[in-house]
């Protein structure tokens, strides 16, 4: 059985901000360097046998963090990268509203479609798994993505409460090619911030 931890890069300035990053390549903040760090804590004692990132730095910098010491390689994926949110990047609500006008989100501003998102999001969890039959890997990426990548593989369970940073979800694709879901969203690793 292949076991898939799914993690949300560590906060952005952007983040904190209400700014929407999609492509847009943001790093992690002091606090999300934090955050990355805990999380190799709470990792250390699990084996994992893979390690793969989206591209973009905020993602990647987590991922360094969070196996550092173990001689791990991560391998990029840019499958893995946020949804492109197209004219939005870098706006807060405010300022879309401001722009676009109350109803904003009903207008076609250039965002890649969910389903479009769901898809490849999907696909790439799907072909991860193929290279890594019965192993344990880890995968870094966004919560845009990994929130709409959780509801196409696990339709039955609920996800719909939006993915923390550095938040690890575990999912595993059964014998007969099915997802489950084994935790989701947990952060136990920021108990005390």
């Amino acid at each position: 059985m292949t076991i898939i931890g799914l993690v949300r890069h560590g906060v952005t300035d952007w983040n904190a901000q209400m700014r929407a990053q999609g492509h847009t390549d943001i790093p992690l903040n002091e606090t999300g360097r934090r955050q990355a760090e805990r999380l190799g804590e709470r990792l250390r004692g699990d084996a994992w046998d893979a390690v793969y990132s989206s591209d973009l730095g905020r993602a990647l910098e987590t991922a360094r963090k969070a196996v550092a010491g173990r001689g791990l390689e991560i391998e990029t994926d840019v499958r893995l990268r946020e949804v492109f949110l197209g004219e939005i990047e870098g706006m807060t609500i405010e300022e879309r509203v401001n722009k676009w006008g109350e109803n904003w989100h009903s207008l076609d501003l250039g965002a890649e479609p969910r389903d479009a998102v769901a898809e490849r999001g999907a696909q790439a969890i799907a072909e991860i798994a193929d290279r890594h039959p019965g192993q344990r890997v880890l995968v870094v990426s966004h919560g845009g993505l990994l929130g709409l990548t959780l509801k196409r593989l696990v339709p039955h369970v609920d996800t719909s409460a939006f993915l923390d940073n550095t938040s690890l979800s575990l999912v595993r694709r059964t014998e007969d090619g099915r997802w489950e879901c084994d935790l989701y969203n947990c952060t136990k690793h920021l108990a005390d911030e």
